[in-house]
């Protein structure tokens, strides 16, 4: 856990009952309360075995007892195709949204060199390209927290050691054996005999790649578009990887469009891809057309813009033709993008009463609602811990 200390020392641990989520419970509480801190033990339970209440209510239990906070999370998933990716979604959801309630920053996950390898694996044979490739990363920033996994290097017998005499009996999903599950499947055949510390050199000399192509070849603006040095960006790998995470974040998708076709649009200058637009010259990639309504699961304004409910009597929309009117205070932007920042508007009339990137409060309305570009997959590039 050293590599933490920059850290506060109050964060939430996803704790599924298993004996790696334990032993990161058990190193985690010790490593809180070294710096006199706490930690919440967050409990999804899924719902799809009849016995899973009750293990999770005993997990809780056990967790309380010890004197460590504990919150069951229950998801009441319904049975149908992809279950697994579904219930990944579901618990990613769970797990930052009790961590925005409970005021936690930090949220830290149990995935380790076992995992990671299977990860890696995984993504190989459905062909992810070299950033799904340099597998799970250390550090992933969210809306609701910083997700750290601390864990990636450690064996999984190394964890099982940490839980001996501590008195918290484990549980054992029996779904992780099931053949039916891919990710199954390839555990029974060994894949975490790979070598996880590769993956994770990859994956740093990847972000500090991108870091520095960023720096010379974009500027993410929070206006949600981003403005680019084609000759600097280039066509390489790098460029792909990074146009790839940009047009995610500027189109407001959960995940980026393919290898290929990010390849494709570089080599033409210009078109659109991914919900996003690159301008004829090469110098603006803004959104292809806001579209997209607000989400209350995630908060999100066309993927794009963390706002608060609309107001009763507006919603919040795309300011499309009214960006005319604040074209000429404006012209450090692009009209495309101008276009698509949120507006919001009055119920039945359409009238604008606020557009918070541009400063624009109709006259005589009290409606004030700040929001701020958080796409829906995360930062374009990661960040690594210390050490």
């Amino acid at each position: 856990m050293a590599p933490l200390g920059p850290f506060t020392a109050l964060a939430a641990v996803g704790c599924s009952g298993g004996a790696d989520s334990l032993a990161l419970t058990r190193l985690a509480d010790r490593w809180a309360r070294a710096r006199g801190g706490a930690i919440l033990a967050l409990i999804v339970e899924h719902g799809l075995r009849p016995e899973s209440v009750a293990e999770a209510k005993a997990t809780a239990v056990a967790l309380t007892a010890r004197g460590i906070a504990a919150r069951i999370l229950p998801l009441a998933l319904p049975a149908g195709p992809r279950l697994q990716e579904r219930a990944r979604a579901a618990r990613r959801a769970a797990l930052l949204g009790a961590c925005q309630e409970a005021g936690t920053p930090h949220l830290f996950l149990a995935h380790h060199a076992e995992d990671q390898a299977e990860t890696i694996l995984f993504r190989a044979l459905r062909g992810s390209g070299a950033r799904g490739l340099a597998g799970m990363a250390p550090v992933t920033m969210a809306p609701e927290a910083l997700i750290l996994r601390p864990l990636l290097g450690q064996p999984k017998a190394r964890l099982a050691a940490c839980l001996e005499g501590w008195g918290v009996l484990p549980v054992e999903d029996p779904s992780n054996r099931n053949p039916r599950f891919a990710r199954a499947r390839l555990r029974d055949a060994g894949a975490g005999a790979l070598e996880a510390g590769a993956f994770a050199h990859r994956r740093a000399r990847h972000a500090a790649e991108e870091a520095a192509r960023l720096a010379a070849a974009m500027r993410l603006l929070p206006e949600g578009c981003a403005e680019l040095d084609p000759v600097a960006l280039g066509q390489d790998r790098v460029a792909r990887r990074l146009m790839a995470a940009l047009i995610r974040a500027i189109g407001g998708r959960a995940h980026a469009p393919p290898e290929a076709a990010v390849a494709a649009l570089l080599a033409r200058g210009a078109g659109t891809l991914g919900g996003a637009r690159w301008l004829k010259g090469g110098r603006w990639l803004v959104r292809e057309a806001a579209t997209g309504g607000w989400d209350a699961a995630t908060g999100l304004w066309d993927g794009r813009f963390r706002a608060a409910p609309p107001p009763a009597g507006h919603r919040w929309g795309a300011l499309g033709a009214d960006a005319a009117r604040f074209r000429s205070r404006f012209r450090h932007l692009p009209s495309a993008a101008l276009a698509a920042l949120p507006a919001l508007r009055r119920e039945g009339d359409g009238m604008l009463a606020l557009v918070p990137h541009l400063a624009y409060h109709a006259s005589g309305s009290e409606v004030s609602e700040p929001l701020h570009f958080a796409p829906l997959a995360g930062p374009v590039t990661e960040c690594h811990p210390p050490g």
